[in-house]
């Protein structure tokens, strides 16, 4: 069996690699080809080329390397009909690989399935019958991506969500964490505003303005921002100077990160998959995100649904309060934390959401990376 993948970000390399973790315990004899990162080479890829050359976001950031970017394009498409695999499976970063799953398609019947459903439900809904031209099977995160899929003219499964393989911090983990930071007695607001330097660049001094009132009522708050590699010393820079200072967790240090997941009371996040990971944890959130203003002008016509929170929308919900474009505004973030530092119902409405949404995603039935394989092996062996 020879499976050709292909992923373009660090989300793709994480569940490319369970994928693969999964496919090696169905196929005995199995040989995997394409492009990948550390996670997926260390299951047995050599890459094409290095995934960090993918990893663009942004017309400002694509445009200078849209020549380089094609030139990868035409190289993997050239060694997709080299290898012949028995199956092209394309993780997410939809900009590159369906442009790659397109070309294959003129010249090759190859299986192709795509992994993580295109967001149809919030913008550009026609990609899903445009997919159906050259995309045979969608492996989808979320239970509602199925019908939308198999309306656009391809077959579909739900795969669950890689939040469902989420380790939570133990009791004592907690404790070690609270104690190293000497904050045993204080309640703990996760403050999240994003993991690329461009957001988090647009959102911390607005979450810093909205924070500000709260953290003078509610003195006994702490606010600890977890980090990624890449963000790690623009926070530090933008937080130096902030009056109530927070704790600031290392990225090398996941461990830190799930304890203070696990001890959080309340989070301030960007939009995006964090809202699941507290969820996993149980945390009370407020969600909040901006753009640039071309970005916000576009996304006022294309937007096809109220919420963008994925907690609300798997829950069918709206029990998180958001606060998107030109509502990202301290004052109107400020009064929405206090109602929910300053109320038990409003948590309470939260978590039963988050429940819902766990169960949705079927957390604790079986290894997310397995559901996935088992998915890919019966279509396979189906079609």
């Amino acid at each position: 069996m020879k499976i050709y993948l292909i992923a373009g970000e660090t989300s793709g390399d994480i569940i490319g690699s369970s994928l693969m973790i999964g496919l090696k315990k169905l196929y005995t004899e199995v040989k995997f080809f394409g492009v990948g990162g550390p996670l997926m080479q260390s299951e047995g890829m050599v890459s094409l080329f290095p995934m960090s050359e993918l990893s663009v976001m942004g017309l400002t950031e694509i445009l200078p390397k849209l020549f380089d970017l094609i030139k990868r394009k035409n190289q993997t498409v050239c060694n997709i009909f080299e290898l012949n695999p028995d199956v092209v499976i394309t993780i997410d970063s939809p900009d590159f690989s369906l442009r790659v799953a397109k070309k294959v398609r003129k010249k090759s019947q190859v299986k192709i399935i795509h992994y993580v459903a295109p967001t149809v439900w919030a913008w550009r809904p026609k990609r899903a019958f445009q997919m159906s031209g050259y995309v045979n099977h969608v492996l989808a995160l979320f239970p509602f991506e199925k019908k939308l899929m198999e309306v656009g003219g391809m077959t579909c499964d739900f795969v669950s969500h890689p939040v469902i393989d989420y380790k939570l911090a133990s009791k004592e983990e907690v404790y070690l964490f609270r104690n190293e930071f000497n904050i045993l007695d204080k309640k703990i607001i996760l403050v999240l505003p994003g993991s690329r330097i461009s957001e988090v660049n647009r959102l911390t001094d607005v979450f810093k303005e909205a924070l500000f009132p709260v953290l003078l009522k509610h003195p006994d708050l702490q606010v600890v921002i977890p980090t990624t590699q890449n963000v790690y010393k623009i926070v530090k820079k933008l937080t130096d100077l902030w009056q109530i200072k927070p704790i600031i967790l290392p990225p090398e240090n996941n461990y830190f990160k799930r304890a203070a997941f696990m001890a959080a009371d309340f989070a301030l996040a960007a939009s995006g998959t964090v809202s699941l990971e507290l969820a996993a944890n149980s945390v009370p959130m407020i969600v909040a995100y901006d753009m640039n203003f071309l970005s916000r002008f576009l996304m006022k016509f294309l937007l096809k649904t109220d919420s963008v929170t994925l907690v609300n929308l798997i829950s069918d919900s709206r029990t998180v309060p958001e606060f998107l474009g030109s509502k990202c505004r301290p004052q109107h973030i400020t009064k929405a934390l206090m109602d929910l530092v300053g109320s038990s119902e409003g948590p309470q409405m939260q978590l039963e959401s988050q429940r819902k949404v766990m169960k949705l995603l079927r957390q604790g039935e079986n290894y997310q990376g397995s559901i996935a394989a088992l998915a890919v092996f019966n279509y396979l062996k189906n079609s």
